[in-house]
């Protein structure tokens, strides 16, 4: 089963988000703050990670750039989910090391769009 670690604050963001992939087949495990976000990944080397960029402890931008700094998690995809949809934040969350962006509220069929190539992308490397 595909793994996906899903770092979000947010309780009703959580709800949501997890219930609707674990509905699509996917196991999901869950983060709360960045830094959990980052040890989590370390240790479970999901398939996936979704990440929030506005979390406590480390932010997604931080936490990211420590996920990609690590050569056993640097080929996990991590997508982008964030509130901020002003000019010039997908280039910063790309420039952390996101391998895509998402914008909130999340538009599940879009965001799924977006896992599933990611996968498909890392299943072939």
């Amino acid at each position: 089963m595909t793994k996906i670690l899903l770092v979000e604050d947010n309780e009703m963001n959580r709800d949501m988000l997890s219930r609707r992939l674990v509905r699509k087949g996917y196991e999901v495990v869950i983060a709360t703050d960045g830094a959990q976000g980052v040890e989590m990944a370390n240790s479970l080397t999901p398939d996936l990670i979704l990440m929030d960029m506005g979390l406590p402890v480390l932010d997604g931008w931080q936490a990211t750039e420590r996920i990609k700094a690590t050569p056993a998690t640097r080929s996990i995809p991590v997508i982008a989910l964030t509130a901020h949809a002003i000019a010039g934040d997908r280039e910063k969350c790309l420039a952390a090391g996101c391998d895509d962006y998402d914008t909130k509220p999340v538009e599940f069929t879009r965001l799924l769009g977006k896992i599933e190539a990611l996968l498909q992308k890392a299943a072939q490397t």
